[in-house]
């Protein structure tokens, strides 16, 4: 299958946040202009459920197909509904118990959920080992732990129920934010490992999940020993050389991180960071608190060679075709599923963690 108006559509190439809890008629002109493969949603857009179910349809409205409608819903205090419904258990916590059923019904509740508020994509499970738990480096309470076996079993469960429940997962952050020694929100973290040295133990979980991934989300982090220029988000090496052709992800979506976070902001700038995404072998860039510079993003991106423009769309098309619309709304439905969650965390007892300090949990 090929796209033959590929030069017509740089704006699927892109994934954009918006401002508030209700669509500003700027925003609306820029949707329906640009036409982005989706948008993604953080605690600012959400103020009630009610609320953002309504946002959640009217951002449906403004396309001619179904568009991504994406979440950092992973539990714990990355939880994007927080102030709206109880807060699913963390992966550590979910790790610790070692209960395979409470780990289910987290996948499975946390997928009811979003379908109610109208979400179609979440961006989990988080796949990254946990080398250094004594660390600030954005993943405190995110990783299921730092045995890759059970972080295939655990993340994999969570993942499997919340995917049976009709949300798509994204998994991340390839091929390793665990490796990481700062946050990447404020600075470009530096791991000096090579690609055997993340086979042995990083990737594990990702070729062990990979028929059960629709999508993958890449880090940044740099390796100089596998590219001395840039960082995985932005690597053809890593991300087209290793990921797709390597280990056989062709037919993944593959999304950058945030590139409005600091490890991108400080070494690219609005236009070339997209243009080398997207040549890397990315689908989609991610523009989360910037979304202003969308322009300047798609004019950097018909700079590029249309087959690369049409094989992203190949597979971004691919992906939209699993996608599945939202629940029925129903306030009755709302109330059970909070009531679900609350519940199952009242069950599952809080792990000892060091105390998070991170953007990452207030976005």
């Amino acid at each position: 299958m090929r796209i033959n108006f590929a030069r017509k559509m740089h704006g699927q190439l892109l994934i954009l946040g918006i401002e508030g809890p209700v669509l500003s008629s700027l925003e609306a002109e820029r949707f329906c202009r640009i036409q982005p493969a989706g948008v993604i949603l953080f605690s600012r857009n959400i103020v009630n459920a009610v609320q953002t179910r309504k946002l959640t349809d009217d951002i449906r409205g403004l396309f001619s197909f179904e568009p991504i409608i994406a979440i950092d819903q992973e539990g714990g205090r990355v939880t994007r509904t927080k102030d709206i419904a109880p807060i699913c258990p963390s992966a550590v916590d979910l790790a610790t118990a070692a209960n395979p059923g409470w780990i289910a019904q987290a996948g499975m509740l946390t997928a009811d959920l979003l379908r109610l508020l109208g979400c179609n994509l979440n961006f989990a499970p988080v796949l990254d080992i946990d080398h250094f738990p004594g660390l600030q480096n954005a993943l405190r309470e995110r990783c299921w732990g730092n045995d890759p076996q059970r972080i295939i079993d655990y993340a994999g469960q969570w993942n499997r129920w919340m995917r049976k429940r009709s949300v798509s997962s994204c998994a991340k952050h390839f091929p390793s934010c665990g490796l990481a020694q700062s946050d990447p929100h404020h600075d470009l973290p530096i791991a000096h490992v090579t690609l055997t040295d993340l086979l042995k133990h990083d990737i594990l979980p990702y070729t062990a999940l990979m028929p059960e991934l629709d999508a993958v989300m890449t880090s940044h982090v740099r390796f100089p020993k596998i590219d001395a220029d840039h960082p995985a988000s932005l690597s053809h090496r890593i991300i087209h050389d290793f990921l797709r052709s390597q280990l056989g992800f062709d037919k993944h979506l593959v999304l950058t991180d945030d590139l409005d976070m600091g490890a991108i902001q400080q070494a690219y700038g609005r236009g070339a960071d997209v243009k080398q995404a997207i040549s890397a072998g990315n689908d989609i860039a991610l523009i989360c608190h910037q979304m202003e510079t969308a322009d300047t993003a798609v004019s950097a991106l018909r700079e590029l060679p249309i087959h690369t423009i049409d094989d992203a769309l190949v597979r971004i098309e691919r992906f939209r075709k699993k996608l599945n619309g939202p629940l029925a709304w129903s306030e009755v439905s709302w109330q059970k599923t909070c009531s679900e969650i609350q519940k199952l965390r009242d069950e599952v007892p809080f792990a000892q963690e060091i105390k998070a300090d991170s953007p990452v949990a207030n976005y």
